[in-house]
């Protein structure tokens, strides 16, 4: 699942990295975030979990995040492996769907991944 794509340009580069694993891309805009991923996956209705505060105001992610479900750890590898050589840039607002983020909206995901991300970069 893509959320926020990028220009076409790039998003034509993912596609074409995501294309010899045989991996459908779904894409996702700002009316689609106030459901869960695992709706947006396809799990059917999934509860949304209690939040405690909206991680972003605006109904727009700052930068494109994608969320794999449903791919082995083997084909994510490949994936993974397919993207950086693909010269996309960097994506580092990646995900894999679990039992825990399927009833997360991609807002909240965008906001826990980007907490991450930005923790990592300052114990550097």
């Amino acid at each position: 699942m893509i959320f926020n794509p990028p220009a076409r340009d790039r998003l034509l580069k993912i596609e074409m990295a995501l294309f010899p694993a045989k991996v459908r891309m779904l894409r996702f805009e700002a009316k689609d975030y106030e459901q869960t991923l695992g709706t947006l996956a396809g799990l059917g209705d999934v509860e949304r979990a209690p939040a405690d505060e909206s991680p972003e105001p605006a109904s727009k992610l700052s930068d494109t995040m994608l969320v794999f479900a449903f791919i082995d750890d083997h084909k994510l590898e490949q994936i993974l492996g397919s993207l950086r050589r693909s010269g996309t840039g960097p994506l580092p607002y990646k995900a894999i769907l679990t039992p825990t983020n399927q009833h997360w909206t991609p807002l909240q995901c965008f906001s826990e991944i980007r907490q991450e991300h930005e923790a990592m970069n300052e114990s550097r």
